[in-house]
């Protein structure tokens, strides 16, 4: 297919492209013309994006209801995004998932970071999860799903439309099996411990793979451990602790759907008898705790993005601060804390700050041991911090 097939959109006069031109995938609302041509084009369509010299940077795709009004997709302007085109970048993620992990469950597709702008999947053996959260793939839900399958060799398709992203783009937040039948609820194994995933109701995908590195870190620290687990949704770090020997784990969250599936796991994982749970506002739970003279060998926090944009920053520093006294104050001496943060507006080091400044108010002090990240399935595009969104830092308290 020759550029001439495509239409052509423009970056505006005194756009800097060295960023474009090394790799950065993403073209902002208020860096393109958009011209009655532009305006035109449907949401997921195809072009060629050029400087204002008329030289080509790329084969795009836009989006005119998003801020991220184009995406690119192939450096190859006459690329054709066509079975074979999904085929090769599926095939290069799983040749990776594959040599990372013995079984099927991971994340098989880390959108930009593994060629497929907006797409995530999630592998939970013979099912994918798929989030297609940006418009060009939404529309070509049915080519992907299918060369999916021809790739993986798995029976079922859950396209997953919610969360934030889909929001951005416009999209629907209809979720719902298009290919096979439905999953309902699936056993996943990890770090030694079973897991219960709802993949057609669950938050998400219905399991968060990216922390499966972090889990196994808290293992070391489990032994023989008493062991909290905030904003623990079906279970991960205190599951995790129990396979490591922890003594009890008790699993704080807000949703109740979430905590009967956490001891569902526990249950299946043969440890019902070590494992509790407590639904509540975390902050409240955490009061309570203190109010009731609670500590614990191993405290850990993993709430969700608290500053999921620039302009919730500021704010979201605050709750992770508040985050940090709070289960900081519930730390035996000698203990260990780790707190977490999905949020890639909040860099490492403010979220550091943060964190020790929470530690502090609560009259501790710190030792930081390991600082983590997500998993390999979690690859980072060199060119988007985006991608490299997770972190998780170990504290010793005394």
């Amino acid at each position: 297919m020759s550029d001439a097939a495509y239409p052509v959109v423009r970056l505006k006069p005194k756009i800097d492209t060295r960023a474009l031109k090394q790799g950065a995938p993403w073209v902002y609302a208020d860096e393109l013309v958009t011209d009655r041509r532009t305006k035109a084009l449907s949401a997921g369509s195809l072009a060629v994006l050029q400087d204002t010299n008329r030289s080509n940077l790329g084969l795009v795709t836009v989006n005119m209801g998003s801020k991220i009004i184009a995406r690119t997709l192939d450096q190859d302007v006459d690329a054709a995004i066509d079975p074979q085109w999904f085929a090769a970048r599926i095939s290069s993620a799983l040749a990776l998932r594959e040599r990372l992990y013995s079984a099927p469950f991971y994340r098989l597709i880390h959108a930009e970071a593994d060629g497929l702008p907006g797409v995530i999947v999630d592998r939970f053996g013979d099912v994918l999860v798929v989030q297609p959260n940006a418009a060009w793939a939404d529309v070509r839900i049915d080519m992907l799903a299918d060369t999916l399958l021809a790739v993986t060799g798995a029976s079922t398709i859950v396209k997953n439309a919610s969360g934030r992203a889909r929001a951005l783009e416009g999209l629907d937040t209809e979720t719902k099996v298009i290919r096979g039948a439905h999953p309902g609820v699936v056993e996943v194994p990890m770090n030694g411990a079973i897991y219960m995933a709802d993949l057609a109701e669950g938050q998400k995908t219905g399991l968060f793979y990216d922390q499966r590195d972090n889990h196994a870190f808290a293992q070391r620290l489990a032994d023989g451990a008493r062991v909290l687990d905030v904003f623990s949704h079906v279970g991960g770090f205190g599951l995790a602790a129990l396979a490591g020997g922890a003594t009890h784990a008790l699993a704080v969250d807000g949703s109740a759907p979430a905590l009967d599936l956490a001891t569902r796991g526990a249950e299946a994982s043969g440890w019902a008898d070590r494992f509790a749970t407590r639904k509540g506002d975390a902050f409240k739970v955490m009061e309570a705790l203190q109010e009731e003279g609670q500590t614990f060998d191993l405290v850990i926090a993993d709430p969700p993005a608290f500053a999921p944009s620039k302009k919730a920053l500021q704010n979201g520093l605050t709750a992770y601060s508040r985050v940090a006294m709070n289960a900081a104050k519930l730390v035996a001496a000698g203990g260990y804390l780790v707190l977490c943060s999905c949020s890639h507006a909040a860099d490492l080091a403010k979220f550091r700050q943060a964190s020790l400044r929470g530690i502090a108010r609560a009259g501790r002090t710190a030792q930081v041991i390991h600082t983590g990240a997500a998993g390999p399935d979690h690859p980072v595009h060199p060119a988007l911090a985006e991608s490299s969104y997770l972190k998780a830092l170990f504290f010793r308290l005394s």
